[in-house]
This record gives structure tokens, sequence and C-alpha cells, in this order.
């Protein structure tokens, strides 16, 4: 797949040298990354941050015309990093049922799939529309291969977020256990003055996300019409 400026990618750390970190991007060749490109602030050992072989989440910043490619590792975020790293596990996950019914079939099939997009979109479209799979690998392996995956038991997704909330009020502390009152669809967890955490989840982890955004935004506008302060911790 053709890479593009702004995508997030896998990558895994080939080698340092010297301030410039070198990763071998899934399936897609080699960039780099600078030191400013590491974490924020002041870098006093690059190898708190990445050593060799570690699977890390970068940001591509530009493409170069001769190809060589530039990388962020902190311009990505927690949730963007999570993501990557659930995807990348189910497209493991999927290469080993493809590879288990398959076996010396298995890498062509992969190869097949993999210029359409990534394995697992793929295959959670064929549990739809069997129809390119079947293509791919005839009627009788694909049943075998949807049989596999609909018997798959599907890890819940977690998005947690830290709030905090705070009142000059008098009655301050009441006031802020309304604002919680009725969100069941988020767990909360009181940490200490003013601070909360708010965690959902789903089968889907945009589903998760989907689902805080709306319970944030709900939370946010019962602290407007209360005039108690509120933000959201971002890391």
């Amino acid at each position: 797949m053709e890479l593009e400026e702004g995508e997030i990618v896998l990558c895994t750390v080939d080698r340092i040298v010297g301030t410039v970190v070198f990763v071998k991007i899934e399936g897609n060749g080699e960039g780099s990354i600078v030191m400013s490109e590491i974490a924020p602030g002041r870098i006093r050992n690059i190898r708190d941050y990445v050593v060799p072989k570690k699977k890390i989440v970068c940001k591509i910043l530009r493409i170069s015309q001769g190809g060589h490619i530039d990388l962020s590792l902190r311009r990505v975020s927690q949730k963007e990093s999570k993501e990557v790293k659930k995807m990348a596990e189910d497209e493991q996950s999927y290469a080993r049922i493809l590879r288990g019914i398959l076996k010396d079939e298995a890498d062509k099939v992969i190869e097949k799939i993999k210029q359409e997009g990534n394995i697992y979109d793929f295959l959670q479209e064929a549990k739809e529309n069997p129809e390119k799979l079947e293509k791919i690998v005839g009627k009788v392996e694909s049943k075998k291969i949807m049989d596999i995956l609909k018997t798959q038991k599907k890890k819940k997704s977690f998005v947690k977020k830290e709030i905090n909330l705070s009142s000059m009020n008098s009655n301050g502390i009441e006031e802020i256990k309304e604002i919680f009152k009725d969100i069941k669809s988020g767990k909360t967890k009181y940490i200490s003055g003013g601070k909360y955490t708010i965690e959902t989840e789903a089968d889907d982890m945009k589903i998760a996300d989907g689902e805080l955004k709306k319970i944030l935004e709900e939370i946010e506008k019962r602290a407007k019409n209360k005039k108690i302060s509120f933000s959201i911790k971002e890391k």
C-alpha cells in the first residue's frame, strides 16, 4: 500500500545512530525520526523512549521525492497509538486463522488480500459480503474461515479520559454529584481534588471513543449550566 503524509503507521525500531532513530515501517520500507520528534521537551537519553526491536506508532511528516520518510513519535496521541496497535494485533490474529486453514496457500492469499487493503477490514467485510473472499479462496475454504471468525469472542475496547471539575459554590460537592447523575454508559471514578476518570467500553474502539465523547460533552454542558469549571486532561 502506498503511504501518505499524515498517516499513522506501526514501526519497529531498527537502529539508533547518534540522535537519529531508524525504523522499519510495517510492510513499507524504512523511515527515520530525529530527536526533536521523539518526545516533547529535553531528552537526556534517547533510549528511555526507543530501543531496537521495540514496536512504536509514528506519524508520517514528509515523504521526499527520493522516497525518504520522515516520521514523528511525539505527534501521535495515546488514542491513535492504541488504535494502530490493536489493529496490528487483529491483523496477526486473522493472518493466523488464514494460515491454519489454507496452509501452504496462505501467503499467496494474504498477498492478494493486502492488495485490496488490510486483512482485518477485508475479513470483517467478508462476514457480510463473502463474494470477494470466495473469489480468492473458493466457497469451501471461505466458509471455514467465516465459521471460525463468527465463533471468535471479540475483545472489549476501553477508552478513558481524566477530567477536572472544580466549584467555588457553597454546595459545589452536591452539584458535582448531580453532574454525574444518570450517566450510566461510562464508568466514573474519583481520583482526588476535583479529578475524575471516565471510562467507556465497547466491541469496537471507535464506538467506545464516540460514546466517551458524548459523555464528556454532556458533562461539560451540565458543568457550564452550574458555573462549575470543567477541563479535560490531554495526554
